[in-house]
């Protein structure tokens, strides 16, 4: 059944980056199906890296924005309705209208992997005729959607309430590997991930006054200019690496070595408050301690195994401060953290997330309809 099965997915990104994506494309390769990721190509997009299934960049005529969007829309649709598949799966609401049309047209099933909630993030809810529109892609689509899933209990009760749509639950959590913690020679704290508005670099950076450490920064995106500009505001600007956008396996050198992670999110939407980022579980997969927000999916895996240190929302430069300083000096009480990551992620792993992921297609091919 797999070897005869292709699989299209979509993302509006260029590919290299996108670790979820990534690890559910390996595990389809694996089960047997063949598979293409279609993304976009920036101006500085680097060579694609090799990987286990097909790559498909589209030209962009635009770097964002309303024409972002447009172009690479139109040319999505086009390329789909001249590929050959089996089933389309659309990552999030920026990729569903060409899919969903795409696939009506050629009659194959279409799928909808929500990784987060696209009509609640901060620069939509904040622009009344932007989220009027994806208010209505979600409603035209997501509803027609017969196989769904998200990264989250919490996104997947949002969208039972709004829709009265299943959704199964594929959290983003890492690989399973054999682990050696190295010697941490230097206690450096590490966030990876996009450097948006709304991720707590406002407070974050001034907390680096009073934290005896360097904070290295794997990531880019919309405040990535401020973040950097705020360092030196505030005099921080030696003690912070701006790396941008880093390749995995550079990144898991970087979390092998972290002494601290950051998983930090303004509530100032449904879509941060209901997160569990890829970068909560790459921390605790590498012994590493974090300091993350008390929202309600991280409160759920701290509570069963205590991995970090949770901060309300709104927080103070001193309280981010003083959640740091703490891991950095109580030896006993960031024993005991690492310890328990050991055991968190033998549960939160991936072999365990991907049998669902392979429930969910197999279910899509097991049915004699369209999925539709």
């Amino acid at each position: 059944m797999g070897k005869s099965k292709h699989i299209v997915l979509t993302v509006t990104n260029d590919l290299n980056y996108d670790q979820r994506m990534i690890r559910i494309c390996t595990s389809l390769v694996s089960a047997g199906y063949q598979v293409t990721l279609i993304g976009f190509k920036r101006k500085n997009s680097k060579l694609l890296i090799e990987r286990p299934f097909q790559q498909v960049r589209l030209p962009i005529i635009a770097e964002q924005g309303k024409l972002l969007y447009a172009g690479y829309w139109f040319l999505l649709f086009f390329y789909l309705l001249f590929k050959r598949f089996d089933a389309i799966c659309a990552i999030d609401l920026d990729t569903i209208l060409p899919d969903y049309y795409a696939a009506r047209i050629k009659g194959k099933p279409y799928i909808y992997d929500a990784h987060e909630l696209f009509t609640e993030l901060k620069e939509v809810v904040t622009r009344p005729s932007v989220k009027r529109m994806w208010e209505w892609i979600e409603h035209h689509t997501v509803p027609q959607c017969k196989y769904n899933y998200t990264v989250g209990e919490y996104c997947a009760l949002y969208f039972k309430e709004k829709y009265n749509k299943d959704f199964a639950v594929v959290r983003n959590a890492t690989v399973l590997r054999p682990l050696t913690i190295p010697a941490k020679t230097e206690k450096y704290i590490l966030y990876q991930g996009w450097v948006n508005e709304g991720r707590c670099f406002e407070e974050l950076i001034p907390a680096m006054q009073f934290v005896d450490a360097k904070l290295i920064v794997c990531g880019g995106g919309n405040f990535f200019a401020q973040a950097q500009e705020l360092a030196v505001k505030y005099g921080v600007q030696n003690k912070i690496e701006f790396k941008g956008f880093v390749p995995p396996d550079d990144l898991k050198q970087y979390t092998t070595n972290a002494y601290i992670g950051l998983t930090l999110f303004h509530a100032i939407s449904k879509s941060n408050e209901y997160s569990l980022a890829n970068r909560f579980f790459d921390y605790m997969h590498n012994g590493v301690p974090q300091v993350c927000m008390n929202f309600p999916e991280y409160i759920k895996v701290n509570e069963r195994y205590e991995i970090g240190t949770l901060i309300n929302d709104p927080m103070t430069p001193e309280e981010i401060a003083e959640a740091l300083n703490r891991l950095l000096n109580d030896t006993a009480y960031y024993n005991k953290l690492q310890q328990n990551c050991l055991q968190a992620r033998e549960q939160y792993c991936w072999q365990n997330e991907e049998k669902t992921l392979l429930k969910v297609w197999e279910d899509v091919f097991n049915t004699k309809t369209s999925g539709r």
